[in-house]
């Protein structure tokens, strides 16, 4: 990729992320699939399948010492075009890094940005877009100048829509209540997973539209990702949140799917 690359100067560019850790990489095969269908919906012309991309992270993840936390890119670029993008100058690449797992019992702390998530009409918000990107970084960049791990976004209208880059639950009166996907947040995979895990767990799940105010009350708020998997945000807006249980039930079962190696469908 060179600075005449489409990709480089206009942004024509997709990803997803995936893991590799004690020896498994859960929902890899969702997490192929979304790449290619991120590449179609900005008009680029995928050449590998969901399952060729899966055979090549299998290979990749054996160049690595079996005890590496990885992180898996899959990624497809517009090579050339000015202006419009050429579709058939599509490009692909595989990226896979060792990369630790965040402490997961360390929690985060976070903000409210005045930053918002994109309306649909304005940005290439069902894909997974790297141009999306340099906005959710100022989020939070700007949090943490301000002394917080991360910041807690709102969507174009005004509801609360998930962290910078993770999906958001929350635990009120031992109930599970996460923003309904709208079009201005991305339903996650590690999202749909847990969402079926705490409906396996016995928990009701409210997906619907959230004021900012309910995260001010919450008892715990969860951040769901590729990269950190389940993590508790410990304190919102400088209020420590005053339980943890749902989060730990939901990391508990999380590992245990990981590690039984089972495809199973995502909840939607």
């Amino acid at each position: 990729m060179s600075s005449t690359t489409n990709a480089a100067w206009l942004g024509n560019t997709v990803f997803d992320g995936a893991r590799y850790f004690e020896g498994v990489t859960p929902d890899i095969e969702h997490h192929c699939a979304r790449v290619v269908d991120s590449a179609l919906k900005l008009n680029m012309m995928p050449f590998l399948t969901a399952d060729e991309i899966v055979g090549l992270v299998k290979a990749g993840c054996k160049k690595f010492s079996a005890d590496k936390a990885l992180y898996i890119r899959p990624m497809y670029w517009i090579e050339d075009g000015i202006g419009p993008i050429e579709p058939e100058s599509t490009r692909f690449a595989l990226v896979i890094q060792a990369l630790p797992m965040p402490d997961p019992n360390t929690g985060i702390n976070a903000c409210l940005s005045t930053y918002q998530k994109p309306h649909p009409n304005t940005a290439p918000t069902t894909a997974k877009a790297t141009c999306l990107y340099p906005h959710l970084t100022m989020a939070w960049g700007d949090a943490k100048k301000q002394g917080y791990d991360n910041a807690v976004m709102l969507d174009a209208l005004g509801h609360v829509a998930e962290f910078t880059m993770q999906n958001l639950l929350y635990v009120k009166d031992a109930e599970v209540f996460t923003p309904k996907p709208n079009g201005m947040l991305l339903n996650g995979i590690t999202r749909q997973r847990s969402l079926g895990l705490l409906q396996q767990l016995g928990y009701t799940i409210h997906e619907q539209t959230i004021e900012p105010q309910a995260l001010l009350t919450a008892d715990e708020i969860i951040s769901t990702g590729n990269h950190g998997k389940i993590i508790p945000c410990v304190s919102y807006q400088n209020r420590k949140l005053p339980d943890d249980k749902v989060g730990k039930q939901l990391k508990e079962a999380y590992w245990d799917f990981a590690h039984s190696k089972t495809s199973l469908p995502l909840t939607q």
